[in-house]
């Protein structure tokens, strides 16, 4: 650890231990109090030898073992001590002896830990990762060639984009070329058509003629990627063709790659989706093939992040292959014959994640670019396009049978072109991939390219002079071949190491596919609303599932039902991950039918969130009962259809309570400001012991201007345990003097406010001055006629910095390919936002939190600062809601320009899994400077951090020293002539959040790090970004249910919370073998992130700490024995131990690993 670090812990380790000490006399006593003062409700059945029932008697002797274990270790007994004493004060106070907690936004909590600040306890050793730089050992580093690549684009001949390949005839004389011809068919899952259209037009007819074509020869070959269409024509097919297909799989003739839902995205897609739809996938093939797949495949995704080479090695695959690179970046590399490399992770200090990496050289995956540099002469082999086809060679030389006659000519022609690609290899083996767009879909195509490239490799093999062996194979039997040429003797491997990304890519002159980052960014947005409801619906269900089972409730527990709905949740967040679905490049009438899908899971996983709730949150489960026409539980908000923003549901009050149950999906206890819609300003917030806790009342706006006199915002500070349930009640109180938000608007020459209402409202008509805002932690300034952001005090250390956001447009090119749904083609340098007339400004100011809200013609825009302790308090929430929709080519950009002394360096998150640092260059074009971001960019220098947490992946820059920006949305009125056919004209209102986080820098040195491939967010960082895009669940019980049983007051799974820098991303129930019907079994998926140390980590108001990766699997959950936990591949295909129920979890930083779970 760093000095600082060690001297705050050494300062402060003597009184942690003087008071841990005196809690924990306190603890104890009040434990053993308890036995002789808690009326404990007796049972029907008391076993014999005691007063008292064995598990609340075994739950107290644990809690006192624990906390004797805990009081040994200074990271773990702070989070610890404040539970055991929350839980036992509220117990006294309710006399029972449940694990139930007092939410008091006054209480214990704040007392005992103080509220103004806190310390994260670090272990030293957990800071050291972060210090490390390059991967050892990488001898291509993608920010280094980056920097030498000149990017220029001279005419390589034949192979345009490329250079001259000449070869000796000789060269193969001593041992032979091995060519692997490679059939495929690419069906992307919704593009041009939907996902429906094509399995009906194309791809059922596609898989139906593979078995049987299959069959007719032995030697022939065929691969296919996704599941998702697999598993819709698997449920059609009869007993004796899935028999078929099994054999074909045994005998090597049919192999299923990568194996996910689909082919994800790799841009926009964020991790917990991109594991997902490959745990789909592979459970799918598990049940119903029982195979596993070896080889990754992905020739379509528009750049390629090292996520994904990953996450493959992590499933227990060990070879990949990827196509589209800058076509610059494929070049330098062709012309080092380093096109196969090892991939591995910038962290990586020992090579543990390295993944063998198969680059296509040239253009496209097409046939015409595949077989060599010469599409001219490829495209004569591609025998789909015999005269009389449909489609046909644009080189205008058309393919020919082949026959005796002409086999010699033919076969040497194309061999020619096989050794020519071999040359940009570092082996006599060659991967010759014959397929395209659903391919195969006809008879006559399976015929015309088996029998006519049988003939050449029948003729080519029998010519020894030749010295050549050409095959049909499959992806891994190329992959076997190569590693059985390269793995003989003791001589190293002949493949470099490559560590960075591909992004971003472009295939053709200053062709920058940038657009597509933001493309229809309010399916973004829906996406990652779908995964934060889809991730907390498998949580809460997993674990209804197994009280269930414990209550003897199975038969009124909709378990079967509610895990229909998370299968069809999780396969269509699945399709959206695809690289036409997420990234916004299909046509209109096929993002609607991708906009109803998510529309439809989100609706459907409010009903499972709800369902398994109301099972938990139950004091006695003998109460549970299930009526689907009348749901226990209601969620806060509601959507009228997919291409419609969420308006929030209200509450009816009354002077009965209505209980709210607050549902946190994030890992550590939680302190968040929760809003929820009532009906009436009179109304008091209670926790669910009845203690009072304060509430601001907000108005509804009806319009700018307006207030509703019905509906108000009650906003409060809500505390919930990790993954756990907490309970509040709202009462409609007439006598209550309720803590009413002040508002002062500038309407600018609009219509004035004139409604009656409690609030006070002051109109004025214009400011020129500065308007601020301020919490605990921030004093924010902002423009009082713009109302944009100016700067920012931190009070901690009274500094200052300049923070200004602007808006700004861009245009597209006046040359004839111009800006499309992949593509950003811009016309220069973006222009300021000029307005047609001045915005409309509303200022509110209240206890719990303040917001400068600013209404233009395009976009509302909002800046709000809680005024709580902790992570809410500690960042600007950015809320915008965006309408270009009668724009003509136009893209809106939101600016942060600062004062951080960046240069030319910026960071972008890859997938919100890790960190990769950007370089801007001059030498590139403007839009080859944008990157996707998926939650995180930032910013920095030697004193400050600035960084910008998304809920949406967008397209994000750093042009300046200084800036950031993203584009929020983008009409663009042309196709860009990459096959859409369209542009981009049916934008919604879209809704889009950020929050923005600066942070003081302690010990760095800018100058060093701008020469390392690695960088890490702060533990605050990633907390930030967790809250935004993992919000509190509220829910309130149904006004129409008949009694409401008696509820917990607090929900807790956890024994703890989860370290600092562990998250669960997953508990999901697994399916059992007949389909449909949950097994007893989940899979736990547990992430430990990297993080810098090297910030101030006061007033983070997080009670966790780091553990070095361990966890005490004995100590996880709080109520629940775990029957088994087993080790396995991150998508359970095979298993890496025995079971490891009685040792800790231990993991790596930035590992992610999975573990077959099942708990009693």
């Amino acid at each position: 650890m760093y000095l600082m670090v060690k001297k705050i812990k050494m300062k402060l380790s003597r009184q942690f231990t003087l008071f841990g000490s005196a809690i924990f006399c306190v603890v104890i006593f009040s434990l053993y109090l308890m036995l002789d003062h808690v009326p404990f409700d007796h049972p029907k059945n008391v076993k014999k030898g005691g007063l008292f029932p064995n598990a609340q008697l075994s739950i107290l002797h644990e809690k006192i073992d624990h906390l004797e274990r805990l009081l040994a270790e200074n990271n773990e007994i702070i989070s610890n001590i404040r539970d055991s004493v929350i839980n036992l004060s509220e117990s006294v106070k309710d006399n029972q002896g449940d694990h139930e907690t007092s939410n008091s936004s006054k209480g214990f909590f704040s007392e005992v830990f103080g509220s103004s600040s806190s310390i994260i306890s670090i272990e030293a050793e957990d800071c050291q990762f972060a210090s490390k730089g390059y991967a050892k050992g990488s001898n291509l580093q993608m920010l280094d060639i980056y920097n030498i690549l000149p990017f220029d684009n001279p005419d390589g001949g034949v192979w345009k984009q490329g250079f001259d390949i000449t070869y000796n005839e000789n060269e193969w004389d001593d041992e032979k070329l091995q060519v692997f011809v490679v059939p495929h068919s690419h069906n992307d899952p919704g593009w041009l058509k939907t996902f429906d259209e094509y399995y009906s037009d194309q791809t059922q007819h596609i898989l139906n003629n593979m078995v049987v074509k299959l069959q007719e020869d032995a030697r022939r070959r065929f691969i296919w990627s996704e599941i998702s269409y697999f598993s819709k024509w698997w449920s059609t097919i009869d007993s004796q063709k899935k028999d078929a297909v099994k054999r074909l799989c045994e005998l090597g003739q049919f192999e299923i790659t990568t194996g996910g839902w689909v082919m994800t995205d790799e841009a926009n897609a964020h991790i917990y989706a991109m594991i997902d739809q490959l745990l789909e996938g592979h459970q799918w093939l598990e049940r119903n093939l029982g195979i596993k797949p070896r080889s990754g495949w992905a020739i379509d995704p528009f750049g390629h992040t090292p996520t994904m080479a990953y996450l493959l090695k992590r499933t227990g695959i060990s070879n990949m292959l990827i196509q589209r690179v800058h076509y610059s970046v494929k070049k330098y590399l062709a012309k080092q014959r380093d096109l196969e490399f090892f991939w591995r992770q910038n962290w990586d200090q020992n090579g543990n994640t390295d993944i063998l990496c198969h680059m296509m050289p040239f253009y496209s995956y097409d046939v015409p670019h595949t077989c060599g540099p010469d599409p001219k002469i490829c495209c004569q082999f591609d025998f789909k396009r015999l005269p009389g086809g449909r489609i046909s060679c644009p080189w205008r030389i058309p393919p020919v049978e082949i026959h005796d006659g002409n086999v010699q000519e033919r076969a040497k022609l194309i061999l020619d072109q096989y050794r020519k690609k071999s040359k940009l290899y570092r082996t006599k083996v060659v991967l010759i991939p014959l397929g395209d767009d659903f391919r195969y879909d006809q008879w006559s195509e399976w015929d015309q390219q088996f029998q006519n490239y049988q003939r050449l490799f029948d003729y080519m093999n029998t010519h020894p002079e030749l010295h050549v062996k050409a095959q049909f194979g499959t992806l891994s039997d190329y992959f076997d071949a190569l590693h059985k040429t390269t793995e003989s003797g003791n001589a190293p491997s002949p493949f470099p190491i490559l560590s960075g990304d591909f992004f971003t890519y472009a295939d053709r002159d200053d062709h920058y596919w940038s657009g597509y980052f933001t493309s229809r960014p309010f399916y973004k947005r829906m996406d990652r609303v779908l995964e934060s409801h889809l991730r907390a619906a498998e949580i809460l269900y997993s674990l209804a599932l197994v009280g269930a089972q414990q209550s003897n409730k199975m038969t009124m527990f909709p378990s079967s039902e509610d895990y229909k709905l998370l299968t069809e949740a999780r396969r269509n967040l699945g399709l959206f991950q695809h690289h036409d679905a997420i990234t916004g490049t299909a046509k209109e009438w096929v993002v609607m039918d991708y906009g109803t899908r998510l529309f439809h899971s989100v609706m459907n996983l409010k009903k499972v969130i709800g369902d398994s709730a109301h099972f938990l949150i139950l004091k006695d489960k003998e109460n549970y009962k299930h009526i689907p026409s009348m749901p226990f539980l209601q969620m806060d908000d509601s959507q009228a259809s997919q291409d419609s923003l969420p308006q929030r549901t209200t509450i009816e009050l009354s002077v009965t309570p209505r209980f709210l149950v607050l549902y946190n999906p994030t890992d550590q206890d939680r302190i968040s400001v929760v809003t929820v819609q009532v009906n009436s300003h009179k109304v008091r917030v209670l926790t669910g012991s009845g203690q009072p806790v304060e509430a601001q009342i907000s108005a509804v706006w009806d319009r700018s201007t307006t207030i509703s006199k019905d509906l108000f915002q009650i906003s409060f500070v809500a505390h919930v345990s990790a993954l756990g349930l907490g309970l509040y009640q709202l009462v409609e109180a007439s006598d209550i003097k309720p803590m009413l938000t002040d508002y002062t608007v500038y309407p600018n020459g609009r219509e004035e406010t004139s409604v009656e209402s409690p609030f006070k409202i002051d109109t004025l008509k214009s400011y020129t001055g500065d308007i601020t805002i301020e919490n605990l932690n921030l004093k924010a300034w902002f423009s009082g006629t713009k109302g944009f952001l100016k700067k920012i005090n931190i009070k901690e250390n009274q500094s200052e910095h300049q923070i200004n956001i602007q808006f700004w447009w861009y245009g597209t090119t006046s040359n004839r390919d111009k800006s499309g749904a992949y593509l950003f083609l811009p016309d220069g340098e973006a222009k300021p936002y000029i307005p047609s007339e001045p915005p409309i400004l509303r200022i509110a100011r209240g206890r719990l939190f303040s917001e400068v809200l600013c209404i233009y013609q395009h976009f509302t825009h909002s800046v709000r600062l809680n005024n709580v302790h902790g992570v809410d308090g500690l960042s600007l929430e950015i809320s915008n809601i965006v309408d270009i929709r009668r724009e003509i080519n136009q893209e809106i950009v939101m600016r942060l320009t600062t004062d951080v002394k960046s240069n030319n360096q910026f960071y972008t998150d890859l997938n919100d899994f890790q960190i990769q640092p950007r370089q801007t260059l001059s030498k590139l074009p403007l839009q080859a400077n944008f990157y996707p971001l998926t939650t995180t960019a930032y910013i920095q220098d030697n004193d400050v951090r600035l960084t910008l947490h998304s809920a949406q992946s967008l397209g994000i820059a750093s042009l300046k020293s200084g800036q950031l920006e993203v584009i929020l949305d983008r009409r663009l009125m042309q196709d860009d002539n990459r096959g859409l056919g369209q542009g981009l004209k049916d934008n919604k209102i879209t809704a889009n959040l950020f929050r923005v986080l600066l942070e003081k820098r302690v010990g760095v040195d800018v100058h060093d790090e701008s020469n390392k491939a690695v960088n890490y967010r702060s533990l605050l960082s990633h907390k930030v970004c967790s809250y935004l895009n993992h919000p509190i669940f509220p829910m309130v019980v149904n006004l129409n249910v008949d009694g409401v049983p008696p509820l917990l007051k607090l929900y807790s799974p956890l024994t703890l919370s989860m370290p600092c820098d562990m998250s669960i991303l997953n508990l999901r129930t697994i399916e059992g073998k007949v389909d449909g019907i949950p097994s007893d079994e989940a899979a736990l998926i547990i992430h430990r992130k990297g993080f810098d140390c090297r910030f101030l980590n006061k007033n983070t108001g997080l009670f966790c700490s780091t553990t070095q990766g361990k966890i005490r699997v004995h100590s996880l959950f709080r109520d629940l024995r775990i029957q088994h936990l087993i080790p396995s591949t991150l998508t359970l295909m095979h298993k890496t131990q025995n079971d490891n129920t009685t040792r800790d979890i231990e993991l790596n930083p930035m590992e992610i690993s999975t573990f077959r779970i099942k708990l009693r």
